[in-house]
């Protein structure tokens, strides 16, 4: 039985699995599977966490059952995601742990693994910590136990590892950038970096209290941001998720510029060719079309990092990322990282002297609508003859010009139909009347 998702293990704390005991055994089965992997001496782990409460909860109890199976645990504190994946290569530890739910609320809380090379957990290490997690806790010999260790400057390694990532001869003295750090990890290390480059800037929701991560604020609620760009009359806005993996950004007129525009950015302003990017299933066809303009490929992975990390690796690319802001820019970073990212977008700004809206001339977002069906119970859509047509009826009015994407929930009995369009009232016309048609043929709720 495997114990991870695809993006390792999460929940709502105080209920299996994100529990004090899950994660003592988590600790310990990780542990053994780390340590047979180690070449030579005792193995070490890097372990950090979001600024939730109940991470120092699991950090405790992940730290013991570490330290029980003989792995050493080097301790970084509040960081982001990808702080702790860098980390983890640039002290050559044998893993990373993550405390963290992203851009979940409090309440909610996830463990996730990074190998040694500062990516995913390959699965047959998933697996065999799943394996190792149904035997008993055979406790190390007292004299093999592991040691923990706290790193007292994590925050300062990653700050200058950020700014590395950024073109020597610029900087950002002039920019006025806000950034929203979601009350999360990237608190103090993000309007950090901005100001060593130069900028100056205006923090939001940079004060956590364990309780306040995510709350109305960060990438999933970017209206604060919004309205802070035009209050402060800013450059530009940065808006974090829980723990900075993300990033959505906004111009100086306050409009949203998200996953898709910023992957258009990074793959049409570089000044270098590139081959090609990786996109989702949810990536609107208004970047397709508009990287196909430019010669360039686009590819579209399943909805999750872990699959779009894995076509890039295929296709030997570099850029890839989904709607949502989960960015990879592999040629600067292991894994997605939001303030990285959000240097490259604001590398090409100060480079070509240019307003943000302005890197995006030529990319035309088609109108989009989203309807979520819920059902008494789940049903294949595909597999009644009825729906099926419906689909590919709606497929042939499009012609091209639009996109239809039916997609099954993979938590509750819910189906989400998306349709693009060339205009808002097509889309939204035919994005209800393939609802109501799946509800009528469906047990609806």
């Amino acid at each position: 039985m495997s114990h991870f998702g695809t993006d390792g293990i999460r929940g709502k704390f105080g209920e299996d699995p994100i529990t004090p005991e899950f994660a003592l055994k988590l600790g310990f089965a990780a542990g053994r599977v780390f340590a047979s992997q180690a070449r030579k001496g005792q193995a070490k782990v890097m372990m950090g966490k979001d600024t939730r409460l109940s991470g120092y909860v699991l950090e405790a109890a992940l730290q013991a059952g570490l330290n029980a199976a003989g792995v050493d645990v080097l301790l970084l504190g509040p960081l982001p995601t990808p702080a702790i994946a860098h980390l983890t290569r640039a002290f050559h530890a044998n893993a990373g742990i993550v405390i963290s739910a992203s851009h979940n609320p409090y309440f909610d809380n996830g463990i996730k693994f990074f190998s040694s090379e500062g990516k995913k957990l390959p699965d047959e290490l998933q697996n065999a910590i799943s394996a190792q997690l149904e035997q008993p806790i055979e406790i190390t010999a007292p004299d093999r136990l592991g040691k923990s260790y706290r790193i007292k400057d994590s925050n300062g390694r990653y700050i200058e590892f950020c700014k590395s990532s950024f073109p020597y001869h610029l900087n950002l003295t002039g920019l006025k950038i806000v950034i929203d750090c979601a009350n999360g990890a990237g608190y103090m290390v993000g309007p950090a970096i901005l100001r060593e480059l130069g900028a100056t800037v205006i923090a939001l929701h940079s004060q956590p209290d364990g309780l306040n991560i995510n709350a109305d604020c960060g990438s999933t609620h970017p209206e604060s941001l919004q309205k802070a760009v035009l209050d402060y009359q800013a450059d530009v806005g940065i808006a974090l998720d829980g723990d900075a993996d993300r990033i959505i950004m906004v111009d100086q007129h306050g409009k949203l510029v998200d996953g898709d525009a910023i992957l258009y950015i990074l793959a049409t302003q570089a000044g270098c060719p590139i081959e090609g990017v990786v996109g989702t299933l949810m990536s609107n066809m208004g970047l397709e079309l508009a990287l196909k303009a430019r010669n360039i490929d686009f590819k579209r992975a399943k909805v999750g990092d872990r699959y779009v990390m894995a076509d890039l690796e295929t296709s030997g690319w570099q850029i890839g990322g989904e709607p949502s802001g989960h960015i990879l820019c592999l040629d600067k970073s292991t894994t997605g990282d939001a303030l990285i990212c959000g240097l490259q977008v604001l590398a090409q700004m100060v480079a070509q002297q240019k307003a943000l809206h302005e890197l995006t001339t030529g990319l035309s977002i088609l109108p989009q609508a989203l309807v979520n069906v819920r059902l008494a119970q789940m049903i294949d859509p595909y597999a009644d003859p009825a729906l099926s047509q419906a689909f590919d009826e709606a497929e042939a009015k499009l012609a091209g010009r639009g996109r239809l994407l039916i997609r099954k929930s993979g938590t509750e009995p819910v189906i989400r139909v998306m349709v693009e369009g060339e205009t808002q009232e097509q889309v939204d016309q035919l994005a209800n009347e393939l609802a109501d048609l799946i509800r009528s043929r469906g047990a609806a709720a």
